[in-house]
């Protein structure tokens, strides 16, 4: 499982050595983007062309009876790398499946080190990393999405838990709105943007505070953190 890097910079600033020798050194590969794979393993240097490697695809559009013949060259002694199109692989990723498979026919399934958006937001966002729970996509509809926030919010307060959550890039401003103009002045919300670039930003304010400066999130990789005290 080789996490990959979170937008375009230089591998090397963010995932360890061992984990790109690996990488380098395999010959099959099952991916989220076929592209994007393309493009990673060429950024890392892998010793063998790219043109003769083995590409499977496992994406939201795979249908489940395709996944498990993907293991077959790791019953035949050959190593698989599981590749998400941004960060850690079967982590709000479509990975998880082949993963379990793996599991359930004694393939050993070995996790690298590298970085996660979620777990490096949490940890920059000061807010409560002990109790946390991380909901994915919320709805794309107005007004289930206004719901959903809601119902965070209260879970939140309740629970004394960071709600964690993303949204498609082009999306981004919609939710923003959405969260200002739905959650009650005093609520905290963490919002981080390429993390890991040299345009990152991380920053954490009440949603009162938030109103006054918005910042311009429109198709740049965005993760919000949730916390009403």
């Amino acid at each position: 499982m080789i996490p990959t890097t979170l937008g375009e910079g230089n591998p090397a600033d963010v995932l360890p050595i061992h984990t790109i020798e690996i990488a380098q050194s395999l010959t099959c590969f099952v991916v989220e983007d076929l592209r994007s794979a393309r493009r990673f393993l060429s950024s890392i240097k892998v010793k063998n062309p790219i043109d003769s490697l083995t590409f499977f695809e496992l994406n939201e559009h795979t249908h489940h009876s395709i996944i498990y013949p993907m293991l077959k060259p790791a019953q035949q002694g050959v190593d698989i790398g599981l590749l998400s199109e941004a960060g850690a692989p079967a982590v709000a990723d479509p990975g998880a499946p082949l993963v379990r498979m793996a599991h359930e026919n004694n393939i050993r399934v070995v996790p690298l080190t590298g970085p996660s958006s979620i777990l490096l937001s949490l940890m920059a966002s000061g807010l409560n990393g002990q109790n946390f729970a991380f909901q994915g996509y919320l709805p794309i509809k107005p007004p289930e999405r206004q719901r959903k926030l809601r119902d965070l919010e209260a879970l939140s307060a309740r629970e004394k838990q960071t709600q964690v959550f993303i949204e498609a890039p082009y999306r981004n401003m919609q939710l923003l709105n959405d969260i200002l103009s739905t959650c009650r002045n005093n609520t905290l919300l963490c919002i981080a943007v390429d993390i890991t670039l040299e345009t990152e930003y991380i920053c954490t304010k009440t949603v009162k505070e938030w109103k006054h400066a918005l910042p311009e999130l429109h198709k740049r990789p965005a993760i919000f953190l949730l916390m009403m005290e």
